[in-house]
């Protein structure tokens, strides 16, 4: 709160630069509002309430009584609050100078629905949650103070069914509130409306596309686009193009130029360089970053490709709007030195990718991950499941899902930490509904210049080149064992034409604990199959760890996906909660021990699997142990492979060979060892080792009898 109140002391300065000449002024209008409770349709008469924007309703001071109140039934579309129809925002500000001809408001994401008041005169809706809302304010805006009202709706029903409003059945609270950023924007003719920056590795340049808003009569004029290194601000590389303006008032015109790059350096999770991109006209200047990178996958080779060599990503999820509800959760999505603390602790675990699940983050969350090198599997908050599961609501049309993805993606697409669209979750055919996705998706996929994938969960109307996520849960049945593991599919699923489609594996485990380390509703079962009634939460953590480590080998080391996500990395606990992460305390990003000393290892980009799952072996005989080893890597690896039997600290056997792992692929090694001749459970290890490094290792605790 401190930190948002020194941003609140900021602004008089901020808005005292009105007076200086620009093409352009974003004012930023985050802080600390005054906010109250009341009807759809009426203004409260006083407001006894401060809150944080942007954030959520729950951080206001003095607290509201339960606001987003938990819901009556989680598989229910239905959902309102019985103590109040909708919150109401309310800040002022002061203008000084002449309003210039073009005057937003630019209200980022806000649940459940926008209504925007200025000076007493209403400027409109948005009823989108999850896509920018933009309200011309031109004609209300005035020299000296200003009265601003925002309200949001108190719970999903404050939007129709025809909305997509966050539905998420493992949700107990959808608590609303102003969750991005608020701006005013000021600019003249003619007015900058979007920038579009489109890599072209090959050519080392970067294909432009503006669309300009005339204000003024119609002209020649002169648009300057200019592209340096965002941190040196080196110019990189400059074009200009004469433009001639419709002559209506309010007419568009799109303005294409391509600009060579010179040293031009492209975008990696190990490179992460950023070029800002900054386009001027008579009237207005806007500014946006973007990175040299190409994403694509390649169907023939099987594999996916970042600026044109094979990469696979290796990552986890963000549930953020389960977070929401999360009693850690306060300011933390808000607080940008915990964001950039999370997304680096992921580092911890070689991730390089997340899939931002069910939720679409604020701005900054973006940013980071650009700034980070993490690349952004984005997924739009749509998730009916399919038969069994809940109903697609018949409202929610092919009509509405464009525009959103559209304003969406337009607000959006200049991230290179984005790689794929992600339309949908885990949601099936269901009477032919999961169709109206597939066909907005058509229609929006042209916008993208950079022709990003696109994932649709589960329906198998795509177009090539686009991926499928599988969701491969095998501890979803209870009696499934780690010994299983043996004699399982090694393809996760999914259609059969694989040259059409990439498969990557964006969630798996089922093996959830809470922080406390209980299970959950969804795993109670599981942990007494494995480790009966009478398990410790040290037994528990222990089985979680390895067995999530033993499965994140299964996956990577057989190469039959090019993408492994687990989930999740950031979620909610909560005494009946489905999912968790593997957080003991959230704020201080403090991992649980056994998740941190077993999982990195599993990740690692070069890495191997022991491919033995915890079948009896014989005492006193000789037993064949197969080892996978594989590379990510552009650069081969070479070291020693060992495998060892252990008892406690001590090696009963061991053996090891030299190994060479090629670039991007992988070593299929074998060991025959000595078993123990006294029965009883061993560690058996599969580790990589050379000097100066780490060594990587893969263990399986094995009854011997």
């Amino acid at each position: 709160m401190k930190k948002i109140l020194y941003l609140m002391l900021l602004v008089p300065s901020i808005l005292a630069g009105c007076r200086e000449q620009k093409p352009r002024k974003t004012i930023s209008l985050n802080g600390i509002w005054q906010i109250d409770e009341g009807t759809m349709s009426k203004v409260p008469d006083t407001f006894t309430h401060n809150v944080p924007v942007p954030g959520l309703v729950s951080l206001a001071e003095p607290p509201f009584v339960n606001p987003g109140p938990k819901v009556a039934g989680r598989r229910s579309l239905d959902q309102t609050d019985s103590l109040r129809e909708a919150f109401w925002y309310f800040r002022t500000f002061e203008i000084s100078g002449s309003i210039p001809p073009v005057a937003l408001l630019k209200v980022s994401k806000a649940m459940f629905g926008t209504n925007v008041i200025l000076n007493g005169k209403e400027l409109g809706e948005h009823l989108p949650c999850f896509s920018p809302g933009y309200f011309n304010v031109k004609d209300a805006l005035k020299r000296g103070e200003n009265r601003l009202l925002i309200r949001v709706g108190s719970s999903r029903n404050s939007v129709p069914p025809s909305i997509p409003d966050g539905f998420d059945f493992e949700k107990d609270r959808y608590i609303p509130g102003i969750f991005d950023n608020v701006q005013l924007i000021l600019a003249g003719s003619p007015f900058i409306s979007s920038v579009q920056a489109a890599p072209d590795i090959n050519r080392q340049q970067v294909h432009v596309q503006a669309r300009l808003v005339n204000k003024s009569r119609g002209e020649n004029t002169d648009v300057t686009f200019t592209v340096s290194e965002y941190r040196s601000g080196s110019e990189s590389g400059k074009a200009v193009k004469t433009v001639e303006l419709p002559s209506a008032d309010g007419d568009e015109v799109t303005v294409d130029v391509d600009i060579p790059l010179k040293n031009c350096r492209l975008w990696s999770p190990e490179d992460p360089f950023l070029y800002k991109l900054t386009v001027t006209t008579p009237g207005d200047e806007y500014s946006t970053r973007f990175g040299m990178r190409e994403f694509r996958l390649d169907t023939v080779a099987g594999m996916t490709m970042l600026n044109g060599k094979p990469y696979f990503m290796r990552g986890s999820n963000i549930t953020l709007y389960r977070f929401f509800e999360d009693s850690t959760c306060k300011d933390l999505p808000w607080d940008s030195a915990w964001v950039r603390a999370l997304h680096k602790s992921f580092r911890n675990f070689h991730w390089n990718g997340l899939r931002y699940c069910i939720g679409i983050a604020p701005d900054q969350w973006y940013d980071i991950a650009d700034e980070e090198g993490i690349m952004i599997q984005n997924e739009f908050p749509v998730w009916y499941g399919g038969k069994g599961w809940c109903v697609w609501p018949p409202e929610l049309k092919a009509a509405e899902l464009e525009k959103e993805y559209a304003e969406w993606m337009k607000d959006q697409w200049n991230h290179p930490s984005i790689v794929i669209w992600d339309a949908s979750n885990e949601t099936v055919s269901n009477d032919g509904k999961t169709e109206e996705v597939a066909e907005a998706v058509r229609r929006v996929r042209g916008l993208d210049l950079s022709h990003r994938p696109w994932d649709n969960s589960y329906s198998d109307i795509r177009e090539p080149g686009d991926v499928m996520e599988l969701h491969p849960y095998h501890f979803q049945d209870p009696k499934f064992r780690l010994m299983d593991l043996a004699t399982a599919d090694t393809n996760p699923g999914g259609p059969p034409d694989e040259k059409r489609y990439m498969k990557i594996v964006n969630e798996y485990g089922w093996l959830w604990l809470n922080r406390d380390g209980t299970p959950t509703t969804l795993t109670k079962d599981l942990y007494v199959n494995l480790l009966g009634k009478a398990s410790t939460t040290e037994q528990r953590r222990h089985t979680y760890a390895t067995f999530l480590a033993a499965e994140t080998e299964f996956w990577r080391c057989r190469r039959k996906c090019s993408a492994v996500l687990h989930f999740t990395a950031l979620g909610y606990t909560r005494s009946d909660g489905q999912t968790s992460d593997h957080f003991t305390d959230v704020a201080n990003l403090v991992y649980e021990p056994e998740f941190m000393k077993y999982m990195p290892d599993a990740f690692s980009p070069a890495g191997l699997m022991l491919d033995e799952w915890g079948e009896e072996i014989k005492t006193g005989s000789l037993h064949r142990y197969k080892v996978i080893a594989i590379n990510d890597l552009e650069t081969e690896w070479k070291g020693k492979m060992y495998l060892r039997i252990w008892e406690g600290d001590k090696i009963l056997a061991e053996k090891s060979m030299d190994v060479l792992i090629p670039p991007y692929g992988q070593s299929r090694e074998s060991f025959t060892l000595a078993s123990p001749v006294n029965p009883g459970i061993y560690s058996v290890a599969a580790t990589l080792e050379r000097s100066n490094e780490k060594p990587l290792r893969s263990i399986r605790e094995i009854p011997f009898r």
